[in-house]
């Protein structure tokens, strides 16, 4: 099994958002959410407009309720303000919408979501396009998000709790955290 990265540079995080832009609004939301929230692929494919927009007067919801496809417990998290933003210029975009329909809605025409194939797809060319070498997938949209929230600050404690981890190493482990940034820990203290 391949295992892929975070994408640890902010730059080429920007660079990935520009480029999913100006191809596509909803895939720039894809990878959007998916750095934004920790969510799996398959959790963040099965959203629904109604998952995130209060009614037809395109407010956005404050908070997430879903039940995680691959635990079957209950996830509540609430919207950032870059996600808010990102889901309001996909819901602009679109010329008609229903409440019933999924966000990443394939362009086959049935009401059906884009598959983790597909979105594969999306990120690693995207990834392709700015010259990311390391391996880009689904999963390095959860796992950004992990190492990103841990740098700044978060607790392991409370990303092994998001993330449904058995202990805090398999959390380390698992958003990427080198031996070099282990080190600079070592470095820049100096009391």
């Amino acid at each position: 099994m391949n295992t892929v990265e975070p994408i640890r540079d902010k730059k080429k995080i920007k660079a990935m958002k520009a480029v999913l832009k100006s191809k596509s609004i909803r895939n720039y939301l894809l990878f959007t959410m998916g750095i934004n929230t920790g969510l799996r692929i398959s959790d963040l494919l099965k959203l629904k407009l109604q998952d995130v927009m209060e009614d037809n007067n395109r407010k956005i919801k404050n908070t997430i309720y879903i039940r995680e496809n691959k635990t079957g417990k209950e996830k509540v998290f609430a919207i950032n303000k870059t996600v808010k933003e990102a889901i309001k210029e996909y819901v602009s975009s679109l010329k008609t919408y229903e409440l019933y329909w999924y966000i990443f809605k394939s362009k086959k025409g049935e009401n059906s979501p884009i598959t983790r194939i597909q979105a594969y797809e999306i990120l690693n060319n995207a990834a392709e396009l700015i010259g990311i070498t390391d391996k880009v997938g689904t999963h390095s949209l959860r796992k950004t998000f992990g190492y990103h929230a841990r740098i700044k600050g978060a607790p392991i404690e409370t990303l092994q709790k998001i993330f449904n981890h058995a202990s805090p190493c398999i959390t380390m482990r698992y958003i990427g955290i080198t031996q070099a940034e282990l080190e600079y820990v070592y470095l820049d203290l100096n009391l």
